[in-house]
Protein backbone atom coordinates (compact mmCIF):
# COMPACT_ATOMS: atom_id res chain seq x y z
CA UNK A 1 0.00 0.00 0.00
CA UNK A 2 1.25 3.42 -0.94
CA UNK A 3 2.12 5.60 2.06
CA UNK A 4 1.48 9.22 1.22
CA UNK A 5 0.74 12.21 3.41
CA UNK A 6 -1.15 14.17 0.74
CA UNK A 7 -2.98 12.51 -2.13
CA UNK A 8 -5.15 14.82 -4.22
CA UNK A 9 -8.31 13.74 -6.04
CA UNK A 10 -9.67 15.91 -8.83
CA UNK A 11 -7.39 18.70 -7.66
CA UNK A 12 -8.84 18.73 -4.11
CA UNK A 13 -6.91 18.46 -0.88
CA UNK A 14 -8.24 15.88 1.61
CA UNK A 15 -10.38 17.27 4.43
CA UNK A 16 -9.08 14.49 6.69
CA UNK A 17 -5.39 13.62 6.50
CA UNK A 18 -3.49 11.26 8.80
CA UNK A 19 0.26 11.03 8.24
CA UNK A 20 2.12 8.13 9.93
CA UNK A 21 -0.10 8.15 13.05
CA UNK A 22 0.76 5.90 16.00
CA UNK A 23 -1.37 5.57 19.18
CA UNK A 24 -0.59 3.50 22.30
CA UNK A 25 -2.55 2.74 25.49
CA UNK A 26 -0.75 1.32 28.51
CA UNK A 27 2.34 0.59 26.46
CA UNK A 28 0.47 -1.29 23.73
CA UNK A 29 0.15 0.04 20.19
CA UNK A 30 -3.52 0.45 19.22
CA UNK A 31 -2.77 2.13 15.88
CA UNK A 32 0.46 1.73 13.92
CA UNK A 33 1.69 3.89 11.05
CA UNK A 34 -1.71 5.03 9.76
CA UNK A 35 -1.76 6.97 6.50
CA UNK A 36 -5.31 7.93 5.56
CA UNK A 37 -7.04 10.56 3.41
CA UNK A 38 -10.76 11.36 3.10
CA UNK A 39 -12.23 13.76 0.57
CA UNK A 40 -15.25 16.04 0.39
CA UNK A 41 -18.43 14.45 -0.92
CA UNK A 42 -17.51 10.82 -0.34
CA UNK A 43 -18.80 8.07 1.91
CA UNK A 44 -15.70 6.54 3.48
CA UNK A 45 -15.92 3.22 5.32
CA UNK A 46 -13.55 1.94 7.99
CA UNK A 47 -13.97 -1.77 8.60
CA UNK A 48 -12.27 -4.11 11.04
CA UNK A 49 -12.78 -6.43 14.02
CA UNK A 50 -13.79 -5.38 17.52
CA UNK A 51 -10.69 -4.12 19.29
CA UNK A 52 -8.95 -3.34 16.00
CA UNK A 53 -8.70 0.41 16.66
CA UNK A 54 -11.70 1.74 14.68
CA UNK A 55 -13.18 3.93 17.43
CA UNK A 56 -9.71 5.12 18.45
CA UNK A 57 -9.14 6.16 14.84
CA UNK A 58 -12.36 8.21 14.89
CA UNK A 59 -11.23 9.89 18.10
CA UNK A 60 -7.88 10.73 16.51
CA UNK A 61 -9.62 12.30 13.51
CA UNK A 62 -11.78 14.41 15.85
CA UNK A 63 -8.82 15.47 17.98
CA UNK A 64 -10.11 13.66 21.09
CA UNK A 65 -7.04 11.39 21.18
CA UNK A 66 -3.55 12.74 20.52
CA UNK A 67 -1.18 10.36 18.72
CA UNK A 68 2.26 9.60 20.14
CA UNK A 69 3.67 9.96 16.62
CA UNK A 70 2.48 11.45 13.36
CA UNK A 71 0.21 14.33 12.36
CA UNK A 72 -3.54 14.79 11.93
CA UNK A 73 -5.43 17.41 9.94
CA UNK A 74 -9.17 18.04 9.88
CA UNK A 75 -10.37 20.62 7.34
CA UNK A 76 -6.78 21.69 6.74
CA UNK A 77 -5.65 22.24 10.34
CA UNK A 78 -5.08 20.36 13.57
CA UNK A 79 -8.47 19.20 14.92
CA UNK A 80 -9.81 21.23 17.82
CA UNK A 81 -13.06 22.35 19.45
CA UNK A 82 -13.80 24.79 16.64
CA UNK A 83 -13.34 22.27 13.83
CA UNK A 84 -15.50 19.75 15.70
CA UNK A 85 -18.42 22.17 15.31
CA UNK A 86 -18.33 21.21 11.62
CA UNK A 87 -18.79 17.52 12.46
CA UNK A 88 -22.02 15.65 13.19
CA UNK A 89 -21.49 12.53 15.32
CA UNK A 90 -23.74 9.49 15.37
CA UNK A 91 -22.89 6.94 18.08
CA UNK A 92 -24.11 3.38 18.38
CA UNK A 93 -27.65 2.87 19.66
CA UNK A 94 -27.33 2.45 23.42
CA UNK A 95 -29.61 1.46 26.28
CA UNK A 96 -29.71 5.14 27.25
CA UNK A 97 -31.36 5.86 23.89
CA UNK A 98 -34.16 3.45 24.80
CA UNK A 99 -35.06 4.96 28.16
CA UNK A 100 -34.26 8.69 28.04
CA UNK A 101 -37.63 10.53 28.41
CA UNK A 102 -37.58 12.88 25.40
CA UNK A 103 -39.68 13.32 22.29
CA UNK A 104 -38.47 12.82 18.74
CA UNK A 105 -38.40 16.60 18.22
CA UNK A 106 -36.35 17.06 21.41
CA UNK A 107 -33.71 14.64 20.11
CA UNK A 108 -33.28 16.55 16.84
CA UNK A 109 -33.12 19.87 18.70
CA UNK A 110 -30.21 18.49 20.74
CA UNK A 111 -28.16 18.69 17.56
CA UNK A 112 -28.47 22.48 17.63
CA UNK A 113 -27.14 23.01 21.16
CA UNK A 114 -23.55 23.39 19.95
CA UNK A 115 -24.74 26.43 17.98
CA UNK A 116 -27.39 28.00 20.24
CA UNK A 117 -25.80 27.09 23.59
CA UNK A 118 -26.77 24.38 26.07
CA UNK A 119 -28.72 26.74 28.35
CA UNK A 120 -30.65 28.58 25.64
CA UNK A 121 -34.19 27.49 24.81
CA UNK A 122 -34.75 26.60 21.16
CA UNK A 123 -36.61 29.37 19.37
CA UNK A 124 -39.14 29.15 16.54
CA UNK A 125 -36.40 29.05 13.90
CA UNK A 126 -34.64 26.16 15.69
CA UNK A 127 -37.89 24.18 15.79
CA UNK A 128 -38.47 24.89 12.09
CA UNK A 129 -35.00 23.54 11.26
CA UNK A 130 -35.71 20.39 13.31
CA UNK A 131 -39.13 19.85 11.71
CA UNK A 132 -37.69 20.33 8.22
CA UNK A 133 -35.13 17.61 8.94
CA UNK A 134 -37.81 15.29 10.27
CA UNK A 135 -39.75 15.87 7.06
CA UNK A 136 -36.68 14.94 5.00
CA UNK A 137 -36.44 11.59 6.79
CA UNK A 138 -40.24 11.02 6.68
CA UNK A 139 -40.56 11.26 10.48
CA UNK A 140 -42.41 14.59 10.90
CA UNK A 141 -45.60 12.78 11.96
CA UNK A 142 -43.65 11.27 14.88
CA UNK A 143 -42.32 14.59 16.25
CA UNK A 144 -44.29 14.47 19.51
CA UNK A 145 -43.85 10.74 20.13
CA UNK A 146 -41.44 9.50 22.82
CA UNK A 147 -38.12 8.61 21.23
CA UNK A 148 -37.97 5.39 23.28
CA UNK A 149 -41.03 3.83 21.59
CA UNK A 150 -39.54 4.01 18.09
CA UNK A 151 -38.04 1.00 16.36
CA UNK A 152 -34.24 0.75 16.07
CA UNK A 153 -34.38 1.85 12.43
CA UNK A 154 -36.59 4.83 13.23
CA UNK A 155 -34.29 5.84 16.07
CA UNK A 156 -31.29 5.84 13.75
CA UNK A 157 -33.17 8.01 11.24
CA UNK A 158 -33.93 10.50 14.03
CA UNK A 159 -30.31 10.33 15.21
CA UNK A 160 -29.05 11.20 11.76
CA UNK A 161 -31.43 14.19 11.70
CA UNK A 162 -29.95 15.26 15.04
CA UNK A 163 -26.44 14.94 13.61
CA UNK A 164 -27.47 16.99 10.56
CA UNK A 165 -29.17 19.76 12.56
CA UNK A 166 -26.05 21.92 12.90
CA UNK A 167 -25.38 21.67 9.14
CA UNK A 168 -22.02 19.89 9.48
CA UNK A 169 -19.53 19.34 6.67
CA UNK A 170 -18.83 15.81 7.90
CA UNK A 171 -20.89 13.02 9.48
CA UNK A 172 -18.97 10.54 11.65
CA UNK A 173 -20.84 7.30 12.37
CA UNK A 174 -19.73 4.61 14.84
CA UNK A 175 -21.31 1.21 14.02
CA UNK A 176 -24.51 2.88 12.78
CA UNK A 177 -26.34 -0.37 11.93
CA UNK A 178 -25.95 -2.05 15.34
CA UNK A 179 -29.31 -3.38 16.53
CA UNK A 180 -31.07 -2.45 13.26
CA UNK A 181 -32.68 -5.06 11.02
CA UNK A 182 -31.48 -5.57 7.44
CA UNK A 183 -34.33 -3.69 5.73
CA UNK A 184 -33.92 -0.69 8.07
CA UNK A 185 -30.16 -0.81 7.42
CA UNK A 186 -30.72 -0.45 3.68
CA UNK A 187 -33.10 2.48 4.25
CA UNK A 188 -30.54 4.10 6.55
CA UNK A 189 -27.70 3.84 4.04
CA UNK A 190 -29.94 5.19 1.29
CA UNK A 191 -30.64 8.16 3.56
CA UNK A 192 -26.90 8.77 3.94
CA UNK A 193 -26.49 8.74 0.16
CA UNK A 194 -29.39 11.18 -0.17
CA UNK A 195 -27.77 13.70 2.19
CA UNK A 196 -24.45 13.27 0.40
CA UNK A 197 -25.96 13.72 -3.06
CA UNK A 198 -28.33 16.59 -2.21
CA UNK A 199 -26.30 18.52 0.36
CA UNK A 200 -22.72 17.53 -0.43
CA UNK A 201 -22.04 16.24 3.06
CA UNK A 202 -19.16 13.81 3.61
CA UNK A 203 -19.45 10.65 5.69
CA UNK A 204 -16.96 8.53 7.63
CA UNK A 205 -18.45 5.39 9.14
CA UNK A 206 -16.91 2.46 10.98
CA UNK A 207 -18.19 -1.09 11.18
CA UNK A 208 -17.07 -4.68 11.77
CA UNK A 209 -19.32 -5.72 8.84
CA UNK A 210 -17.19 -5.69 5.69
CA UNK A 211 -20.10 -6.73 3.46
CA UNK A 212 -22.30 -3.80 4.48
CA UNK A 213 -19.53 -1.21 4.34
CA UNK A 214 -18.29 -2.23 0.92
CA UNK A 215 -21.84 -2.16 -0.45
CA UNK A 216 -22.38 1.49 0.51
CA UNK A 217 -18.98 3.21 0.72
CA UNK A 218 -17.12 4.96 -2.10
CA UNK A 219 -13.79 3.97 -0.56
CA UNK A 220 -12.81 1.60 2.23
CA UNK A 221 -10.03 1.30 4.80
CA UNK A 222 -9.48 -2.16 6.32
CA UNK A 223 -8.05 -1.73 9.82
CA UNK A 224 -6.67 -4.05 12.46
CA UNK A 225 -4.13 -1.90 14.34
CA UNK A 226 -2.50 -1.30 10.93
CA UNK A 227 -4.18 -0.39 7.66
CA UNK A 228 -4.18 -3.43 5.38
CA UNK A 229 -6.18 -1.79 2.58
CA UNK A 230 -7.18 1.77 1.65
CA UNK A 231 -8.89 2.13 -1.72
CA UNK A 232 -11.99 1.24 -3.78
CA UNK A 233 -14.31 -1.30 -2.10
CA UNK A 234 -14.39 -3.83 -4.95
CA UNK A 235 -10.78 -4.88 -4.40
CA UNK A 236 -10.77 -5.51 -0.65
CA UNK A 237 -12.23 -9.03 -0.65
CA UNK A 238 -9.01 -10.94 -1.26
CA UNK A 239 -8.33 -13.81 1.17
CA UNK A 240 -5.01 -12.20 2.10
CA UNK A 241 -6.64 -8.93 3.19
CA UNK A 242 -9.56 -10.50 5.07
CA UNK A 243 -7.20 -12.86 6.88
CA UNK A 244 -4.92 -9.99 7.94
CA UNK A 245 -7.85 -7.87 9.11
CA UNK A 246 -10.04 -10.49 10.78
CA UNK A 247 -7.50 -13.19 11.52
CA UNK A 248 -9.19 -15.87 9.43
CA UNK A 249 -10.81 -16.44 6.07
CA UNK A 250 -14.35 -15.09 5.84
CA UNK A 251 -17.38 -15.60 3.67
CA UNK A 252 -18.54 -12.11 2.68
CA UNK A 253 -22.21 -11.60 1.80
CA UNK A 254 -23.02 -8.50 -0.26
CA UNK A 255 -26.65 -7.48 -0.75
CA UNK A 256 -27.85 -6.62 -4.23
CA UNK A 257 -31.12 -6.63 -6.18
CA UNK A 258 -31.00 -10.45 -6.37
CA UNK A 259 -31.09 -10.73 -2.56
CA UNK A 260 -34.57 -11.77 -1.37
CA UNK A 261 -34.66 -9.15 1.39
CA UNK A 262 -33.57 -6.38 -0.96
CA UNK A 263 -35.93 -7.60 -3.71
CA UNK A 264 -38.97 -7.44 -1.43
CA UNK A 265 -37.87 -4.10 -0.09
CA UNK A 266 -37.65 -2.57 -3.57
CA UNK A 267 -41.00 -4.12 -4.49
CA UNK A 268 -42.57 -2.45 -1.45
CA UNK A 269 -41.16 0.93 -2.50
CA UNK A 270 -42.41 0.69 -6.11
Amino acid sequence: MKNTAIDTRNGKEPFVNLNDVWVAYDGKWILKSIYLNCYAGEIFGIVGPNGGGKTTLLNVILGLVNPQKGSVQLFGSQPDKQSRLEVGYLPQISHADQSFPVTVLDVVLMGLYSRIGLFHRPNRNSKKIAMDLLSQINMADHAKRPFAVLSGGQQQRVNIARAMASKPKLLVLDEPATGVDSVAQEDFYELLAKFRNEQGISVIMVSHDIGVITSHADRVACLNVELHYHDEPDSCFSPDITKKVFGKDLKVIVHDDKCATCYHRHQDHD
